[in-house]
């Protein structure tokens, strides 16, 4: 009985000592497969994401600062546009023009024919081209014939029996009027034996008016650029 007790005794132990060992073998390989505690997983990507953030927030005050100097000159070089764009739009006529100069005014005049009868000189084309040119080339910056805005497109010409500014009949009196040294454009024109002088010989009545103050018109015709293009340049 005793013998019986003890084998049993001693089975019962040897099995509690396999499930013991079994035991730690299993939560020994448990742990060991753990790759890395979730608390510092957790630490490292905050570290990873607070250098992210850091890296963008300095991108995004560069940025800021860069728009800010943009900002700061844009009046400037807005206005600085603006400008060159004004003189580009005054030099091709398409804006309107005030300033001192002369205003001339052509019209025919009735002679009493020898052979009887009374012969009425025309203004021709030409004549009107002429007193364009002399101002022009007398220091006219803006030019305009009856309203009539003169642009380097521009033509004089005879049409029937009327003559054609920009396409636009006009009729007598012809008003050229010319914005410049109202001294400077008079002189050219009254020079004896010039322009004036010859004309009026032909039998055209011819006024030459310094004015201090003269409104030219904007040119307001379309202009059509067909075969024209701008050349570039070679680097």
């Amino acid at each position: 009985m005793n013998k019986i007790l003890y084998v049993s005794i001693v089975l019962v132990s040897v099995v509690l000592g396999m499930m013991v060992a079994f035991q730690f073998r299993t939560t020994g390989r448990i742990d060991a497969g753990v790759p890395i505690d979730r608390v510092q997983l957790l630490t490292t990507e905050l570290k990873q994401l607070e250098k992210e953030y850091n890296t963008l927030l300095m991108e995004a005050n560069d940025l800021e600062n860069k728009l800010a100097q943009a900002a700061k000159g844009r009046p400037e070089a807005s206005q600085a546009v603006h400008n060159e764009l004004q003189k580009v739009r005054q030099l091709a006529g398409m804006t309107k023009l005030t300033g001192p100069g002369v205003e001339v005014t052509l019209e025919p005049v009735k002679k009493e024919d020898p052979q009887g009868g009374a012969n009425l000189f025309t203004v021709r084309d030409e004549d009107l081209l002429r007193v364009v040119n002399e101002l022009r080339a007398a220091g006219a910056e803006g030019l305009s014939v009856n309203d009539e805005r003169i642009i380097s497109t521009s033509e004089i010409r005879l049409a029937g029996s009327f003559i054609d500014v920009n396409l636009t009949r006009i009729s007598p009196p012809y008003q050229v009027r010319a914005i410049g040294s109202p001294d400077q454009l008079e002189s050219a024109l009254l020079i004896k034996g010039g322009l004036v002088d010859t004309m009026r010989d032909w039998g055209v009545a011819v006024t030459v008016t310094k004015k201090q103050l003269l409104t030219l018109p904007a040119y307001n015709h379309p202009i059509n650029i067909e075969y024209a293009r701008p050349l570039k340049e070679e680097k």
